[in-house]
């Protein structure tokens, strides 16, 4: 076998390799002398096929796999030898001479093309120095939780006859729909408690109900909508004969023992304490989000080296599709809305770039602190995420055993925690109290 180094462009490396038609044969040999007592052809006993034979009918669908096997051993030994760390797939151009080196009567000849991993140190993390920033939850910030609690959890009384209904108020209503003077399938129902404002309704139903009070009979028009559920209805006009029982008043819930009971706890008391959990919980995921931002950004500046292009455009790529389906479902944010696509491409390459470069840096911290993944790290993440598929648990976890690819993307996140934690332990690390707008104030995307 003969490896010829062809190209060298900054990361990219370029490959001739050349295996002898006779090694290829040789290894036909052997292929099917391995084969042969497992061989049963008719005219022939079991185990007695002679080799000249099997090499006349199968040799060159065998051949076929031994140039793939040659082709992956090869390729794998000119990175090895050259001490190339692959920064993804190698690309393998065969010259077009496949039908002659599968019949045995030419060499296996090929183009390897890889992109290596940048050399470079990464920074010492017992040299950096990151202030975290804390808040401590107050009083005036349970209680607050705890009214929002109570805004979630509203009950409805019932308003004087004479109150007129308003928006957030609900109705207690009777009603009969029809369309061109006929009912309709599901167009009817008796003392339906319908909040106004809630948009649960066709829309223009609610609307019409504002002003209304307990005793009033109204007919309520409305149009289903063009992509209503019910093609049969879809686009039609109809009218609600409506008659309005009563109008009842919104109140959010009182917060006591009874009011704690509605989550399962005991009382007033246990309810606080949980909320309390919870909120320092968000506060301290703030806190750490907040942390690993100016980590990152410090890695970012604290390294400058040649990144693998194909890299950066496969990132790019993931990038850029998603602001295109953004910017076509009209949910770009208000600043990128005013960009042109150039201004967007270039900014978002710089994204690309800064992405690959960190995790390049991440990736050698961890090499260089051994910092392993278990199984049972793997297997809870595998389990979070197939508890976001209710009821399809099962086939969530199937398609992460059968698929790889998908297995690596379960494990990079774990990966990167894994060495912002390293970080964080060996680096100096003041905390500062902080308000809560400071501690919860955007970031900047890049």
């Amino acid at each position: 076998m003969q490896i010829k180094e062809v190209k060298t462009e900054g990361l990219s490396y370029t490959y001739a390799v050349t295996v002898p038609k006779e090694d290829l044969s040789a290894k036909l040999d052997a292929k099917i002398k391995e084969m042969q007592p497992q061989v049963s052809l008719k005219g022939f006993r079991p185990g007695k096929v002679p080799a000249s034979h099997i090499k006349k009918m199968f040799g060159q669908s065998i051949m076929k796999d031994i140039v793939e096997e040659t082709v992956n051993e090869t390729s794998q030994k000119a990175i090895n030898d050259n001490k190339i760390r692959p920064a993804g797939q190698p690309k393998i151009d065969l010259r077009a001479n496949g039908e002659e080196v599968t019949k045995g009567t030419a060499d296996l000849e090929y183009q390897l093309t890889v992109e290596s991993i940048p050399d470079f140190e990464p920074v010492d993390p017992a040299t950096l120095k990151f202030t975290r920033l804390k808040y401590e939850a107050s009083d005036a910030d349970m209680e607050e939780r705890l009214a929002e609690l109570g805004k979630g959890q509203k009950t409805y009384k019932k308003k004087a006859k004479t109150a007129k209904a308003k928006k957030d108020d609900a109705v207690l209503i009777d009603f009969v729909g029809t369309i061109d003077g006929e009912a309709f399938e599901g167009g009817a129902m008796e003392g339906h408690q319908l909040v106004i404002g809630s948009g649960s309704f066709i829309p223009g139903f609610e609307e019409q109900l504002i002003g209304a009070k307990a005793g009033d009979e109204l007919d309520v028009k409305v149009t289903f909508p063009k992509e209503y559920q019910a093609a049969d209805l879809a686009g039609k006009e109809a009218v609600f004969a409506t008659k309005v029982h009563e109008v009842q008043g919104a109140k959010d819930a009182e917060i006591d023992d009874d009011f704690a009971k509605n989550f399962g706890l005991d009382d007033l008391d246990a309810l606080k304490d949980a909320v309390k959990k919870q909120y320092e919980s968000e506060l301290d995921m703030q806190s750490r989000m907040k942390l690993k931002r100016a980590i990152l950004d410090e890695l970012d500046k604290k390294h400058s080296f040649d990144l693998p292009p194909n890299m950066v455009e496969a990132e790019f790529e993931n990038i850029w599709n998603q602001v295109k389906a953004e910017k076509e479902a009209g949910q770009l944010d208000e600043d990128d809305a005013k960009k042109t696509d150039k201004q967007l491409e270039k900014d978002y390459r710089k994204i690309a770039e800064r992405r690959v470069r960190l995790g390049l840096v991440l990736a050698e911290m961890g090499q260089k602190a051994e910092v392993q993944i278990t199984n049972e790290e793997l297997q809870q993440a595998m389990i979070a995420e197939a508890r976001q598929y209710p009821g399809q648990e099962q086939q969530v976890v199937e398609f992460y055993q059968k698929n790889p690819n998908a297995i690596a993307q379960l494990r990079a996140p774990i990966y990167e925690e894994k060495v912002v934690d390293l970080i964080i332990d060996k680096a100096e690390v003041k905390d500062k109290k902080v308000d809560k707008d400071e501690l919860f104030e955007e970031d900047d995307m890049i």
